[in-house]
């Protein structure tokens, strides 16, 4: 008998097939040679093309966990069929990490030729469905293979999501029509170039707009417009760019952000080129931005409930393949934000338009862009002043909006603040006249309650409404911090200094019980860092408000060197990826609330040390922000 038979009818469940059709496949087969310990396979990541039938040497498969430990280890000798059951029933992905050994022989069967054969056997088929019930009694498989693996990335890929740059991907030439062309021109433009949209440039040649199809469908066709009329009549705005040497993820946040479909690629001060989301959302197909897109059609309240319940799973993918803290941070950020935004928008349908502009703001460590799982709400609405007559009316209707949008948004997940820190509270929704009092009596009572208030309102980023009341109220607080404010600047600095680092004397971490667990604060762990950083930027009027956004600009600005930024940054986001992973691993793994609770035992000894030296350089910042702003109290 021909030893390729004879090892085909050898191997399950090849073995239930007649000879005339085994005499088939071997015409079919690969001989594969693979050296010593070759990664094959890596588990929900690799797309098999086909099965392995193993003729000499060994298959090790395995899981691999979060800690990249090697579970449920097994190993295949010859005789043995990997792939089927992946193949049949994982969405032809490979269910675990396979690695050859030494001297692996296989025969490869083509994905199409191995599918055939399972549709025209029914005991083909059967082995492999059999087989994979059996492996899910066992309880540590049936664990790893019911992970959530909905946007499960390969590692490599994920890597190159978050370091790829714009400047590596095709992008499209920027076609344009003058603003004075008519509307059916500009139309027949896009048709001939086949782009879907289209960059209108005013009279001394700079894009001063866009049309797109949905354009001409909402503003042409919908409106009934002539389409003899200008394009600048019917033009969308505002333009968006990006440089082209900033990261894809930064431009499919900044998409979502600004609810832009289209980016203008800057080059050197120039407009080089554009891309479109469906484009960058399309090349990450299975990332976490597709699930942000995915918010952003959520139509109902328990449809966004849903979407927010998902995060601790996206956020626990991305700690696991190792992005970066502040990268994390933005993408809940703006999933909460574009929440919080469909919300707003849902209520405005429901009460009708509102009868003056009006900026809804975040405040807190959401105004700051680094929200974590354990968040509540934290925002406040500002509108334009209105003629006395009319004052009652506007405010009514500002308090019924913020009290519609708090309500769904404690029913999707973002509960009430303790502190009552929310629009819905009145006392945080008023004109902006009211505003600028407020702040400018903060600055003025000069005591420590006040301080705080202060604190947490220059915090504040814009989230819904008009721009430029944002800006009005920036630059009144801009003006104002042109005076001299030392007391400010002490009561703020003795807000910093509250918390101390949790070190003892002999520089051991400071633990207090709960439960069984010896823990610490992690959240009040970070609070110096953001105080601090918070004082110095308010005395060098440096309006960001993300924490590491500020260090950036006051190391630009010489306040900070370029070793104190480091470290600075480097401790803040160490803490916060110790914060993300605690509260991602409760919501996850034990289905329970989150805190910010971080039990010193689960920690390595490199951790331990690493969180040492951090609390040792908060230490050293708070000693300096005492010399500067406490002891010139009167100097």
């Amino acid at each position: 008998m021909n030893e390729r038979l004879k090892f085909l009818k050898s191997v399950k469940p090849f073995h239930l097939l007649g000879d005339d059709v085994l005499l088939g496949v071997l015409d079919l087969l690969e001989e594969v040679t693979y050296p010593k310990d070759t990664l094959i396979y890596h588990q929900e990541a690799t797309k098999l093309r086909g099965v392995d039938l193993i003729v000499t040497g060994e298959y090790e498969s395995f899981f691999y966990d979060s800690a990249q430990n090697k579970r449920v280890l097994e190993y295949h000798g010859a005789g043995y069929c990997y792939g089927g059951i992946s193949m049949l029933l994982n969405r032809k992905k490979s269910l675990r990490t396979v690695i050859a050994k030494k001297g692996t022989v296989v025969y490869h069967l083509p994905k199409k030729d191995f599918r055939a054969l399972a549709k025209s056997s029914e005991g083909f088929l059967h082995h492999f469905t059999q087989e994979f019930g059996i492996r899910m009694l066992n309880e540590e498989f049936a664990h790893f293979v019911k992970r959530p693996t909905s946007f499960d990335e390969n590692y490599i890929a994920t890597d190159q999501f978050y370091s790829r740059r714009i400047e590596s991907i095709e992008y499209r030439d920027i076609v344009t029509c003058a603003s004075t062309a008519p509307i059916y021109q500009a139309a027949r433009i896009m048709a001939q170039h086949k782009t879907s949209c289209l960059f209108v440039k005013n009279e001394v040649g700079q894009i001063a707009g866009y049309i797109t199809d949905i354009t001409l469908r909402d503003n042409v066709v919908a409106a009934q417009e002539d389409v003899r009329g200008q394009a600048r009549e019917i033009m969308d705005n505002p333009i968006v760019s990006i440089r082209k040497d900033a990261y894809i993820y930064e431009a499919i946040l900044l998409m979502f952000r600004t609810k832009t479909r289209y980016l203008l690629i800057e080059e050197n001060g120039q407009y080089v080129g554009m891309i479109s989301r469906s484009k960058l959302l399309s090349d990450q197909a299975q990332s976490p931005f597709v699930f942000i897109q995915s918010v952003k059609l959520a139509r109902s309240v328990n449809e966004l409930k849903a979407r927010w319940e998902r995060v601790p799973e996206i956020v626990m993918q991305l700690l696991l393949r190792g992005a970066k803290s502040e990268i994390i941070n933005q993408v809940i950020t703006t999933v909460a934000d574009t929440i919080a935004q469909k919300v707003i928008e849902e209520v405005i349908a429901i009460i009708g338009p509102p009868p003056a502009k009006f900026v809804f703001m975040v405040l807190g460590s959401e105004g700051r862009k680094e929200q974590t799982l354990k968040t509540d709400q934290d925002n406040a609405i500002i509108y334009e002043d209105k003629a006395n007559e009319q004052r009652e009316l506007v405010r009514a209707y500002f308090l019924k909006l913020s009290d519609m949008v708090s309500e769904r948004l404690d029913t999707i997940g973002f509960s009430y603040c303790t502190g009552g820190y929310m629009a819905k509270n009145p006392k945080w929704t008023h004109s902006l006249s009211h505003w600028k009092r407020n702040y400018e009596g903060w600055m003025q009572e000069l005591v420590p309650e006040t301080a705080i208030q202060f604190s947490t309102f220059f915090d504040c980023r814009y989230l819904y409404g008009d721009f430029a009341i944002m800006q009005e109220l920036v630059g009144f607080l801009d003006q104002k911090l042109q005076e001299p404010m030392p007391r400010l600047f002490y009561y703020m600095a003795k807000n910093a200094l509250q918390y101390e680092p949790p070190l003892t004397f002999f520089n051991n971490i400071k633990t207090f019980t709960v439960g069984t667990q010896k823990v610490f604060d992690l959240k009040k762990a970070m609070t110096p860092i953001v105080d601090m950083v918070r004082v110095y930027a308010l005395q060098n009027r440096i309006f960001k408000t993300n924490t590491g956004e500020r260090i950036q600009a006051l190391r630009d600005a010489g306040v900070f060197t370029e070793v104190q930024s480091q470290e600075l940054l480097q401790s803040y986001y160490y803490l916060m990826g110790l914060r993300l992973r605690k509260q991602a691993s409760q919501i996850m793994n034990d289905k329970a609330q989150p805190d910010n609770y971080l039990d010193l035992n689960s920690l390595t000894k490199i951790e331990q040390v690493t969180l040492k030296e951090i609390f040792r350089t908060i230490n050293d910042f708070q000693l300096g922000i005492k010399v500067q702003f406490t002891n010139n109290l009167f100097g």
